[in-house]
């Protein structure tokens, strides 16, 4: 058996220091060595917490760099915690890289449980928790940005997004235009004194933040859209098609030929035996 280190994922504070859990400041101080996103950020959690531990910085522009030096030095048996700037390090942050890398090693990894943005802003949004889908950071460029908002058009699950200050009314310029003029939550500076969560039509919100200074890291939630919505928006699809086509679609999307003959018939409200018969050749 091996006597490798252990990789601790570290969930810290997304905004108040007091969202830390007694298992995450007990292994901050018992691991060898702490890799930080931002060290300076990082120092400020572990004063208030009086721990005293070495710092590695560990982010972006230097992951695959430093990424092979941790795993040497936990081959080499050194204990390490990682944590990010805000939240579970591995989400929208270099930290799966190193979590990717730990395992292919056969090094240990855990991870410690502790606040989220995401799941805080999708509780307080309002809308349906039952399912919801993370997108994370969407595109800078807007061409891409508009690309992936397509791709959610039809999306029935609640969406989470990030968004950065500087880029959160190009954000919610593009949702309207692709996606209409949505219900949806934006979350800011959770967790901490000046947190604001702002729900409304996505023009509302946009009339809100057109008028201020927007700082602080943001999460978007937007309302997923509703079975008649999915149901206008297939119809617009199809209408353009010939049965056979609209027959082939929900085959390829895996219904069996009778289940897609139903289904024809009733959005077509055309009798079964019709659509039978130009199903006969597929």
């Amino acid at each position: 058996m091996n006597e490798y280190g252990k990789l601790r994922i570290c969930a810290t504070p997304i905004g108040n220091l007091k969202d830390i859990t007694y298992r995450v400041v007990e292994t901050l101080k018992e691991v060898d060595l702490i890799a930080a996103e931002d060290t300076r950020h990082t120092l400020k959690i572990l004063n208030h917490y009086d721990i005293r531990k070495p710092l590695i910085s560990y982010h972006e522009h230097n992951k695959a760099k430093i990424g092979l030096k941790l795993i040497e030095k936990l081959k080499a048996g050194v204990n390490i915690a990682l944590v990010s700037d805000a939240g579970m390090p591995g989400i929208s942050d270099p930290g799966e890289d190193l979590i990717r890398l730990a395992i292919e090693n056969n090094i240990q990894v855990d991870a410690l449980p502790g606040a989220s943005a995401s799941i805080l802003a999708l509780v307080l949004s309002g809308f349906s928790t039952k399912k919801f889908v993370f997108e994370g950071f969407l595109p800078s460029a807007k061409k891409e940005r508009k690309r992936g908002l397509e791709k959610l058009k039809t999306e029935y699950r609640t969406i989470i997004l990030y968004e950065a200050p500087h880029r959160l009314l190009d954000l919610l310029q593009d949702i309207s235009n692709v996606l209409g003029n949505k219900n949806i939550a934006i979350a800011r500076e959770l967790t901490k004194k000046y947190q604001e969560i702002c729900r409304g039509t996505v023009l509302e919100i946009i009339e809100i933040f057109a008028n201020k200074s927007i700082k602080g890291e943001f999460v978007v939630v937007v309302e997923g859209v509703s079975e008649d919505e999915i149901a206008a928006f297939d119809k617009q699809l199809w209408d353009d098609m010939d049965v056979k086509e609209h027959l082939r679609l929900y085959i390829q999307k895996g219904f069996t030929k009778k289940e897609a003959i139903k289904k024809v018939s009733k959005e077509r409200k055309i009798p079964k035996n019709i659509i039978y018969k130009e199903s006969i050749d597929l």
